[in-house]
């Protein structure tokens, strides 16, 4: 997978293999075999191109990442102190990351208003009230179906 992620393009076996080539000795049908297992599971697609296909990713090495830490823990016992002793093995540099994407991700909210009366903001120099509903959940992206299942499509 990582082939096919660092040319963000379709790409063939003989791409793939002669890229592979460069660092040690492989056969064309161990490729060919991986990008096939790849394609039955899902995480590429591929398109006939004369007696050949061209293979490419389903998904983003990123939402491939994200969806291993998503299963890694929707399947903890305790998701805060997962996330506690996550975090605590993160650098410095991993931590400023993270807390960069926290501040992406965060969608500003705005106040609807409940009624012809009241206005949609509130006037200025007065503070806003306190929001009594619970703020909209949004869905995360889609990602490829049960990833645990694939076998490390990333070392590929």
């Amino acid at each position: 997978m990582s082939r096919v992620w660092k040319w963000n393009r379709p790409v063939t076996v003989r791409e793939v293999l002669e890229d592979l080539q460069k660092e040690r000795s492989i056969a064309y049908t161990t490729v060919m075999t991986v990008l096939d297992n790849l394609h039955q599971k899902g995480w590429v697609r591929r398109e006939a191109e004369g007696r050949a296909y061209r293979y490419e990713a389903v998904s983003t090495r990123a939402a491939y990442a994200a969806a291993l830490m998503n299963d890694a823990w929707s399947q903890s016992d305790n998701p805060a102190a997962a996330l506690v002793a996550f975090f605590g093995m993160m650098s410095e540099e991993q931590r400023e990351t993270l807390r960069d994407a926290v501040r992406i991700a965060q969608v500003p909210e705005t106040r609807k208003p409940t009624g012809p009366s009241e206005p949609a903001e509130p006037a200025e120099g007065t503070e806003p009230p306190e929001r009594t509903e619970a703020p909209e959940r949004t869905e995360p992206a889609e990602r490829p179906e049960n990833p645990a299942s694939a076998q490390d499509p990333g070392g590929r």
